[in-house]
Order: structure tokens, then C-alpha cells, then sequence
């Protein structure tokens, strides 16, 4: 699999970390309880099909938001995560 870092452009999978599902960028408030935490610390979908995750490019530390499908690992769209909403 080849993932394109925005700044070093396209590169092998081994160049990066997976982190995981983009909702590590959802972080709940300070004061959300303890179960909005469980829920953002331990519960993740395992969707097969469209996912978007974070992954980090340990050359240049970058870190890639990445739109992919997990069936077939196609990706349809890379951003740098400081660069979204």
C-alpha cells in the first residue's frame, strides 16, 4: 500500500504509523464524564468498507488524515490534519 504524504508526496505504508480511526480528532470536553472517555479512549467501529484514520509519516512527522477503503486498502483521499476542521 502507498499512502501520499502532503509534504514528501507518495511513499511506501512502512514509512508510516497507524494511529486509527480519525475520531481521536472528536476529543470530548475536560468536564464530559467519565463516559464520554471510556467511549473515546476503548470503542471503536471495525467497518469493513470507507474509513478515515490517522497516520503519521515518521520521516517528516507529519500527520495524514487518510480516506481508505478496508477491503481492498484503495485510498480515495490524503490531508494533513493541522489543514482540517
Amino acid at each position: 500500500m502507498r499512502i501520499s504524504c502532503p509534504y514528501c508526496g507518495e511513499r511506501d505504508r512502512r514509512e508510516f504509523y497507524y494511529l486509527g480511526d480519525a475520531v481521536y480528532l472528536d476529543r470530548p470536553d475536560r468536564d464530559a464524564g467519565a463516559v464520554a472517555w471510556d467511549d473515546y479512549l476503548h470503542n471503536r467501529d471495525n467497518p469493513a468498507g470507507i474509513t478515515t484514520d490517522l497516520w503519521q509519516h515518521t520521516p517528516c512527522g507529519a500527520w495524514v488524515k487518510v480516506t481508505r477503503d478496508t477491503t481492498t486498502h484503495a485510498i480515495s483521499a490524503t490531508a494533513p490534519v493541522r489543514d482540517m476542521s
